[in-house]
């Protein structure tokens, strides 16, 4: 029998203002990985993390 996929999916985070920012320095565009419950936050999310190319905490997205 096959396993379901269950409610627990991995999300990968993106920094909006590296991926925004054409005319910079930065040499790429921060990530992070994290895993999301399906049923309780069925959207995309969006949380402070520091990104290191920006030199701050900014807002990463939710990519595909």
């Amino acid at each position: 029998m096959a396993k379901n996929k269950g409610t627990r999916i991995l999300i990968t985070l993106e920094c909006i203002e590296c991926r925004s920012n054409t005319a910079k320095r930065s040499k790429g565009i921060s990530r992070y990985i994290s895993q999301k419950n399906r049923r309780n936050t069925p959207d995309r999310i969006e949380l402070k993390k520091y990104c290191p190319y920006c030199n701050g905490q900014k807002i990463h997205k939710e990519i595909k």
